[in-house]
């Protein structure tokens, strides 16, 4: 398509690569990195990925299973053009890369889903209502000044009480599932805290390394920001924290704005270098998986090929950092049980699994209990439980099921989004679950807060007084 627009007004700052001129007009993809047919070829079709997809076992559709959609690269690749139904089995994939993890022969479906991705925003036109959507999300989201701007209207309405009623009532649902999504997984709204451009370590200097504050985290969950730099100076991290940084680019890439994505990672690449540290520090599973991929992502950049793959190098979770460096800050005793959640751009596309296990269970009086399920997409997947939101509830409240299943007192994972989905979910069946990113845990073991300061943290339409 010529252009990405919202009821005919382009949307700011985005423009798709035109196709090249010797396109053919009738295949589903283009000649600007189609999906490679050696990758193509590498699937066997084994059927190991079945069990791992989330949207295969929801609807034990071929087409919405890993290797049904590389199928539909093939036949893609071969001439068969980019119809509806072809965008709907690509547009219903999570990315949550589980099948990576699962399959015996190495297939690459996250490179092979990241190059269909961009191919369907430039060659199918979307109904103007997923226009519209799409067009609101990419207005806001990536910018963090534009989101503070929700930040007062939203307090009001968190203290208002009227949360409760809505839900009750049904209102949302009914003029727009993916409103009621939005509304329902509104987070607590913590004061801002401001985070100085440096933090000195505490005790002898063991790292340099800078911090991504991110753009929903460093306005909805400014606390996990604070708390992440917090922990990393006692354990003797100096942190750089430029404040002119902007968007990672992963939600624009995810959903295959591609050139949009590449502007915001040469944009933060130049913001990492010139800050001279030696890690960049993560606390967000989607934005640290981009961010290790931008070698990738701008391989064909002369200007910023070189310097993607250095910065792509120096990439951490805040979990990885410390499991490098190997924690030295006294932990004082939380009794408490968590129940851990494997974040899917932390698990599948990082494989980032034991460290941040092995951090919790060092805490004294901390035991950690596995979640039957704990590598199942949650289905917040991003943006996935707005643009999706019938799949993305019964995602979530399978995995509610099973966190609840533990017993545990408090589920703990990487990412701001399935905290907020799974909590949701949970009270969508009756039940309130507190809820805590990794950093916040081993925050309050090392300051010596109370279990309660964790265990109390609900969402806000938990704590909301009816009125």
């Amino acid at each position: 398509m010529a252009e990405n627009v919202s009821l005919g007004v382009p949307v700011v700052g985005y423009q798709p690569t035109s196709p090249p001129q010797d396109a053919q007009p009738t295949s589903a993809f283009d000649g600007h990195h189609p999906p490679s047919e050696a990758l193509v070829g590498d699937c066997v079709h084994c059927g190991f990925c079945l069990p791992s997809c989330p949207t295969y076992t929801l609807w034990g559709e071929e087409m919405d299973s890993p290797r049904g959609r590389i199928h539909l690269m093939k036949t893609g690749l071969e001439g068969e053009p980019m119809t509806p139904a072809r965008v709907q089995h690509f547009d219903a994939c999570l990315g949550c890369m589980a099948c990576v993890s699962a399959c015996p022969s190495g297939v690459q479906y996250d490179k092979l889903i990241g190059a269909v991705r961009p191919q369907v925003e430039r060659r199918h036109t979307r109904p103007w209502r997923d226009r519209l959507l799409r067009g609101l999300i990419f207005r806001t989201f990536p910018y963090p000044r534009r989101l503070r701007l929700l930040r007062g209207p939203l307090r009001a309405y968190q203290r208002s009480g009227l949360s409760p009623v809505l839900r009750r009532s049904g209102l949302l649902d009914r003029v727009s599932p993916s409103l009621r999504v939005m509304e329902s997984l509104a987070p607590p709204l913590a004061p801002m805290e401001r985070i100085p451009e440096v933090t000195p370590a505490v005790g002898p200097r063991r790292a340099v390394v800078g911090m991504l504050t991110g753009c929903v985290q460093s306005v909805f969950f400014p606390d996990v920001n604070a708390a992440t730099a917090r922990v990393l100076a006692a354990e003797g991290c100096e942190v750089h924290t430029p404040a002119r940084q902007k968007c990672c680019g992963a939600l624009s890439e995810h959903l295959g704005r591609e050139e949009e994505g590449l502007r915001f990672a040469r944009a933060l690449i130049e913001t990492f270098l010139a800050a001279e540290v030696t890690h960049v520090v993560v606390n967000a599973a989607g934005c640290g998986s981009q961010m290790k991929d931008y070698a990738h992502l701008l391989r064909d950049d002369p200007r910023y090929a070189e310097r993607a793959a250095l910065l792509s190098d120096q990439v951490r979770d805040v979990s990885e950092l410390l499991a490098e460096l190997g924690t030295v800050a006294p932990r004082h005793r939380l009794d408490l049980s968590v129940a851990y959640h494997d974040a899917c751009h932390l698990a599948h596309a990082q494989g980032v699994r034991t460290q941040p296990r092995t951090l919790l269970r060092e805490i004294p009086g901390v035991e950690v209990r596995e979640i039957a399920d704990g590598t199942t997409c949650c289905g917040s997947a991003g943006v996935y439980n707005v643009l999706h939101p019938a799949t993305a509830d019964e995602l979530g409240d399978r995995k509610a099921a099973t966190v609840l299943a533990t017993g545990a007192q408090l589920l703990v994972t990487a990412n701001p989004g399935c905290l907020m989905q799974i909590a949701t979910a949970a009270e969508r069946a009756g039940h309130s679950l507190a809820v805590a990113h990794t950093v916040q845990v081993l925050d309050a073991a090392i300051r010596g807060l109370p279990a309660a300061t964790l265990t109390q943290r609900q969402p806000q339409h938990l704590s909301c007084p009816e009125k």
